[in-house]
């Protein structure tokens, strides 16, 4: 069975919180829940965006998932 919206939502952003890296494609929170669509992930991750728990992140030629501000402070280091 699949996980609820929110429950999707809540593995997305502790993959891009704990992860190793900060930037995300959203191919790789295709693990968060397997039994999930690639639509449904990508509508999470961007419910995630508009609610201010993540952000986009540009590297010109593609766009990621990032935790917001810790896209930011890998710049820094």
């Amino acid at each position: 069975m699949a996980l609820s919206k929110d429950e999707l939502k809540a593995k997305i952003l502790e993959k891009a919180l704990t992860g190793p890296k900060a930037q995300l494609y959203v191919k790789d929170f295709y693990a968060c829940d397997p039994e999930a669509g690639p639509r449904d992930i990508k509508n999470a991750a961007n419910d995630l965006v508009k609610e201010g728990k993540m952000t986009f992140w540009s590297s010109g030629s593609t766009t990621m998932y990032a935790a917001q501000g810790r896209a930011k402070d890998e710049e820094h280091r």
